[in-house]
């Protein structure tokens, strides 16, 4: 039954002029922390592969009234959970792949501006990184590779 619902599936997609993208955007979430952390995290993350990588990001939006709205990613973001050692393993794979990244870390919480978010990631070396975030992109079969043993968000 699932092979029958991913293809009627695909085939919904390629009628409305949507595909499947051979690249990934994920984000790997640890799964102790609290909802506004997930939602912070998950934003503050994101915001670097936008920054970065221009190929990720589409066209800006319209309405019909001509108002005119930011672009967005051009494809969707997955969000992961895991565990402490989940995420050291994936940020470990993300580094051997030299897959484009972005890191949260816990000392983050306790910062307040940009320059301070980066002092804080700069003053610990990357083995000892208490990561609680990491969003990576890349070929889909490399994602995938560097988020097992996570799990998709609830």
């Amino acid at each position: 039954m699932q092979r029958t619902y991913k293809t009627r599936m695909n085939d919904a997609r390629q009628s409305r002029g949507m595909s499947t993208f051979d690249t990934k955007i994920a984000v790997l979430l640890r799964e102790d922390l609290e909802p506004w952390q997930r939602l912070n995290v998950t934003a503050f993350l994101v915001s670097g592969l936008g920054a970065t990588l221009p190929e990720v990001v589409g066209e800006p939006y319209e309405d019909a009234d001509g108002v005119a709205y930011l672009p967005m990613f051009r494809q969707p973001v997955l969000v992961f959970e895991g565990t402490k050692e989940t995420l050291k393993a994936a940020h470990e794979r993300s580094l051997s792949r030299a897959l484009p990244r972005a890191v949260f870390t816990a000392d983050l919480f306790s910062t307040g501006n940009d320059h301070d978010n980066r002092a804080a990631v700069r003053a610990v070396p990357t083995a000892e990184l208490d990561l609680v975030g990491l969003a990576v992109y890349g070929p889909r079969n490399g994602v995938d590779k560097v988020l097992k043993g996570a799990r998709m968000h609830p």
